[in-house]
Formats: C-alpha cells, sequence, structure tokens
C-alpha cells in the first residue's frame, strides 16, 4: 500500500515532475511510421502528438526527414499541426516563418529585406529515430543515448510489425499488467482451447497443451524475480504434476517496457508511454524469430479493435468494455470478447485514469510489481538529484530473452535457456546476430 504522496510521485510525468524528469532520459515511442505513410488516414506526413504533457508536431520533410517540434509555433503562437510542408520545413500559416527538422527558423517572409531575426529565435525541436515501422523521441536535454539493444531494434524489418492502442489509464497501471503474470490465469482465461486465438498459439513439445490451458489448469504460479542490467526479470513456474513444470520468462525493461512471448517463435515488446497523466498509448513490435510476418494479415486483424486516426479502443467505459453476461457463462472469464487487449483494457481502465494505490493490498503473486515500483522510486531520486541514469543502454548483462516452455522440473534453472539458445539457433537472423555475421539472403529483406 503506498501513500497518496508517493502514488503522485511514481504517477506523474508532466513538466516539472521527478517522472517527467527521468522519463525525458530514455528514448519515448511516439508514432507508427504508417501515421506518416501517404496510404494512412493521416493525407500528409505532419500528426500532432502528445508526449509526457507536451503538445508536439511530428513532421516528415520532403527529403524523408523527421522532425518534431513543439506545436505552438514560436512567434505568436499558432497551431504548426495546420503547418505547410515545402521549402525544406514545417511553415506556419500565420505568417509564414519556417521551420526545418531541427527546429532551425529557415526564413520569416514577411520580416524587412535582410532581417537576421530568424537567426536568433528556434522552435524547440527534439531528436528522433525510426525503427521497424515505429517512431522515437528523445525529450531529454543533451546528446541522447543510444536505442536499447534489443531484439525488436536488430530484426530485420521484414520479421516485425508494430502496432498502438490508446487507453484512458495513467501509464503505470498499464505497465503493472506486464510485470503480473499470475493474471494471465484468470483475466485471459477461456474455456475451450483454440489454436487459432491469439494468445493461444503455444504447444508443448510432448502433448497438445494450449498455452491458455496451462494458465487455466494451474493457477497458483510460483514467481522469481532478478535484477538485471536493464531492469527485471520475471520467470513463472507451474508445476504440472507429472515431473514436468512450465516455465515462462517474461522481462521489465526500464522504464517502461516489457518483453514476453506470445508463441513458441515470437515475442513481443511493449511499451506503456504517458501522453499525459490520465491518457497512455501502448506501443508493440512484434518480432518473430523462424519467419517473415505477414503485416497486411496482421494489421487486418487488429484494424477492427480500434478507431482511426487516434487508434482508440472500440470499447470503452461507455459500453462496459463490450461486456456480454452470457459469454462470460459459457466461453471467457471475463465476457469482454476473445482479444485478449480489450481484457488487459478493461483491467487497467476499470480502476480509474490514476488508481488510488491507497486502497489497495498486494499479495504474493504481486513480486514483480513490488520489484518494479522499488526500482522506479530510486530512480526517480536519481533523477531529482540529477544522478546517473540508472539501466541505460548498453548496461545489460545480457538481453532480454523471453519465452515459454515446458522441462523436467529440476532442470527449470536451464531448461528455459537451452531452448531460447536453440530457438536463437535456427532463426535465420538471430543466429547471424549472435555470430555478428552480416544477415543475408531472406532474413536482409
Amino acid at each position: 500500500m503506498l501513500s497518496a504522496a508517493q502514488n503522485d510521485l511514481l504517477t506523474r510525468t508532466g513538466p516539472g515532475t521527478a517522472g517527467g524528469a527521468l522519463m525525458r532520459r530514455y528514448w519515448q515511442p511516439i508514432a507508427l511510421s504508417e501515421e506518416l505513410a501517404p496510404e494512412s488516414d493521416n493525407p500528409r506526413p505532419v500528426k500532432a502528438v502528445r508526449l509526457l504533457g507536451l503538445d508536439l508536431v511530428l513532421f516528415r520533410d520532403e527529403a524523408g526527414r523527421l522532425g518534431l517540434i513543439d506545436r505552438h509555433c514560436c512567434h505568436r503562437g499558432a497551431d504548426l499541426a495546420f503547418g505547410r510542408l515545402e521549402n525544406g520545413g514545417l511553415r506556419c500559416p500565420f505568417h509564414g516563418w519556417l521551420y526545418d527538422t531541427n527546429g532551425a527558423c529557415l526564413e520569416q517572409p514577411a520580416e524587412p529585406e535582410g532581417s537576421d531575426l530568424h537567426r536568433r529565435v528556434r522552435q524547440p525541436a527534439y531528436p528522433c529515430r525510426e525503427r521497424n515501422g515505429m517512431i522515437f523521441a528523445w525529450l531529454g536535454e543533451g546528446e541522447p543515448q543510444p536505442l536499447p539493444d534489443l531484439d525488436c531494434f536488430a530484426a530485420p524489418e521484414a520479421y516485425s510489425f508494430a502496432w498502438k492502442g490508446w487507453w484512458e489509464c495513467n501509464w503505470l497501471q498499464a505497465l503493472e499488467v506486464g510485470v503480473d503474470p499470475a493474471h494471465a490465469s484468470f483475466l485471459h482465461r477461456f474455456f475451450e482451447d483454440d489454436d487459432a486465438r491469439y494468445g493461444q498459439q503455444f504447444r508443448d513439445r510432448t502433448g497438445d497443451m494450449a498455452q491458455t490451458a496451462v494458465f487455466r489448469e494451474y493457477d497458483r504460479p510460483d514467481i522469481h524475480v532478478e535484477t538485471t542490467g536493464y531492469g527485471l526479470r520475471l520467470i513463472t513456474l507451474r508445476d504440472l504434476g507429472d515431473g514436468r513444470r512450465h516455465v515462462r520468462v517474461t522481462n521489465q525493461v526500464f522504464p517502461h517496457g516489457i518483453v514476453i512471448p506470445i508463441s513458441a517463435t515470437m515475442n513481443i515488446t511493449q511499451w506503456h508511454v504517458p501522453i499525459d497523466d490520465e491518457n497512455c498509448f501502448w506501443y508493440t513490435l512484434f518480432t518473430d524469430y523462424s519467419a517473415t510476418v505477414d503485416k497486411g494479415r496482421m494489421r487486418a486483424d487488429r484494424i477492427g479493435s480500434c478507431t482511426l486516426p487516434d487508434y482508440r479502443s472500440i470499447h470503452s467505459r461507455a459500453d462496459n468494455w463490450g461486456y456480454d453476461p452470457a459469454e462470460q457463462r459459457l466461453r471467457t472469464y471475463t465476457g469482454m470478447g476473445e482479444d485478449i487487449n480489450f481484457h488487459d483494457q478493461w483491467a487497467v481502465e476499470s480502476p480509474g485514469p490514476v488508481h488510488d494505490r491507497t486502497k489497495e493490498n498486494l499479495g504474493t503473486t504481486d513480486a514483480g510489481i513490488m520489484a518494479y515500483r522499488r526500482i522506479l522510486r530510486r530512480a526517480l531520486k536519481e533523477a531529482e538529484e540529477d544522478g546517473p541514469v540508472p539501466f541505460e543502454s548498453g548496461a545489460a548483462d545480457d538481453a532480454p530473452l523471453s519465452i515459454d516452455t515446458i522441462g523436467p522440473a529440476a532442470e527449470w534453472r536451464t531448461v528455459w535457456r537451452k531452448d531460447e539458445a536453440a530457438r536463437r539457433a535456427r532463426s535465420p537472423w538471430a543466429a547471424a546476430l549472435a555470430n555478428d555475421a552480416p544477415v543475408t539472403g531472406e532474413a536482409a529483406e
């Protein structure tokens, strides 16, 4: 249980807060590449975005360079989301001031001939990086650190798929679902198993047990939490009663990322990014270690669950998150459909925009949540004192590996590493990466 002051400290990320100072020390996902694509719902490569309580404009100039600048023109505050893309930058329609991707003012056509005012003003601007269909922004001061050394960034684009969604809640309650392995036995419980359903693709090596069957039938997991160079590793164990143990390894990548397995060949890396204190985006990169992904099919599978261009869920508090009591009796534990994203959405939105943690009572299976809050509090203290950046890029003792497997109970400490190594050895791109060899052929597409 936290005090009200502690809860505020952990959840607030706007300008002038310790959380805001901390988050600005890390790369933040800010958009999908498709949001600036000509074929998207946005008919031009300019998009208003909000991140950490700041209103910004993201654009791609005629040369393909990304720019991220404050949304309101530094002249008289007009909204640059309506700006014109021309002459190498974004032009304010109010008086024609033109800004490049670095925020430099290139032109002030209404000023007298020979004026150098444009050299003395600058629109606040922030660096961007693009990886595998996702755009990241650096809102901090000084030289940005490298992007984290994660498989989702190392994988060739053909093996990745990027997506996002808007949740009406604070970022922390969204993140805490990802460090709560016990919830899958209940929140994502299905009364029948179907291999085609998202989240049920796993099969063990000797039988035909769906991943959700494991969660459903063995609902008292033993959770081990380890501190690593990138954040936390969570190892969730379920004894199957026949000398075997189900081992699921997931990760928290500080400050607001998770890496989890969703099938025998695919992981997701997900970030829970503060829009402001009462709204957040989850951004996900799907990474396949076996084969190139069908991006068109994956997008079609998800597009029906949200509205564009804002990526809001089709369900919300207004329609009780799609709740159907008949379905709850017969098919799913929640009665909220078969898409597990809707289950998570209800779990994080129903406590309210900012969960009141002064009323909660944590249990044994909340070990990951308690461990994460401890490192978050330490990191916030460092940020307030301008101390070293915790868990910065390149500090990881090993990659945040994630796998879901079954093996002899006595060998659980090694069985997951062996299976992860075997998966990498079979992967055309991960094997090349492990050997420091260039990715060629199909894997390089």
